[in-house]
């Protein structure tokens, strides 16, 4: 049997990159966040069915977040004939090798002037990515400032310094305008939110009255037991969020239409299953009231009243034609940051 080589983080910096096929296995939020240059991002999870893209004519190094999984990968490529190696310690190893552990101290006293990073007009994930590629090469310390007119970015920008360990020096909502001051820590420090990841994602992607219930009984559930949730609608389930009255915003003809074909409302949703033209709905809108059960909108009341965080997906937003100003209040907007940086503090995480 072939054998895999191991090589460390300093001998893999000292590498032409140029003359290898370098496979990144971790997911392709860490990978879009930092990865190594010229990196191609297979995740770990995705491998065994892409295995066949992988070439043979360079030696293949491969990574992973702490090297757990490339010895794995570099076995089964080795098996079937490549000359692979795996970085031993993975990313984590490579970044702590770059920067080194006083890079944080260095970054909190540096002082040095702040770059421009101009994401406005950016449509998400554009803003998100624009700061990590001027970031990405950069050393700690590097401050920039950002300006960006996505409202969904004002929430971005704090989850990707949450989850990156990047220093948000302040943010600020003005006039239609985020502006955000950020300076660069990769090394682990305060930054980095402790968590004991049992908070609760969930992403509502459906419209339908009987999914949307049930939603929201588990979000009320998780939250009277002290856990932090995030509840992520996108595409149909904008629909949930939508004020029953009509609001006076300017649309071209397209997004009318779309508003037109599509509920708006609580009030207005459908069954998955024997909605009977709308009966069905309010037949199980009886029988909750017979039985005593919350109707959606005292819970969709109760969830914010105990916290549950409820973001709309700015990108689906967009798309389907509907406004901020149609949305019904203590909605936030956000994108896929949002979502992946609650996931990553969840133990649960359902689509609905």
């Amino acid at each position: 049997m072939e054998e895999y080589k191991t090589i460390t983080a300093e001998e893999f910096a000292a590498l032409d990159n140029s003359q290898y096929t370098i496979i990144d296995l971790r997911e392709p939020d860490e990978f879009t966040v930092s990865a190594v240059e010229g990196a191609v991002n297979i995740p770990f999870s995705q491998f065994t069915e892409k295995l066949d893209t992988v070439p043979k004519e360079k030696p293949v190094i491969v990574y992973c977040r702490r090297g757990n999984s490339s010895k794995e990968i570099a076995g089964i490529l080795a098996e079937r004939g490549y000359d692979v190696t795996h970085v031993e310690g993975g990313y984590s190893a490579c970044r702590e090798f770059a920067h080194g552990g006083e890079a944080e101290k260095k970054a909190s006293s540096s002082g040095q002037p702040r770059e421009f990073i101009d994401a406005r007009g950016l449509k998400c994930p554009g803003p998100i990515v624009k700061v990590a590629d001027y970031l990405r090469d950069k050393p700690d310390g590097t401050a920039i400032h950002v300006e960006a007119t996505e409202d969904a970015f004002y929430s971005d920008i704090q989850i990707w310094c949450e989850r990156t360990g990047s220093r948000l020096d302040s943010i600020t909502f003005e006039n239609g305008v985020i502006q955000a001051d950020i300076t660069k820590c990769t090394s682990p420090g305060e930054t980095v939110q402790v968590s004991e990841k049992n908070d609760k994602t969930f992403v509502v992607f459906s419209g339908d009255l009987d999914k949307t219930i049930a939603a929201f009984i588990m979000a009320n559930g998780a939250a009277a037991m002290g856990r932090r949730v995030t509840m992520f609608f996108t595409f149909w389930g904008l629909n949930i969020l939508r004020r029953p009255e009509k609001v006076g915003v300017a649309k071209s003809f397209v997004e009318k239409m779309f508003g037109a074909m599509m509920p708006r409302g609580t009030k207005k949703l459908g069954l998955s299953r024997m909605n009977m033209g709308g009966a069905g709905a309010k037949m199980i809108r009886w029988i909750m009231k017979e039985k005593g059960i919350s109707s959606l909108e005292e819970l969709i009341d109760s969830a914010k009243a105990h916290g549950v965080r409820i973001v709309a997906c700015q990108m689906s937003m967009d798309i389907m034609g509907i406004h901020k100003e149609e949305l019904l209040d203590g909605v936030e907007l956000g994108g896929v940051s949002t979502f992946l940086g609650s996931g990553e503090q969840s133990d649960m995480s359902l689509f609905i």
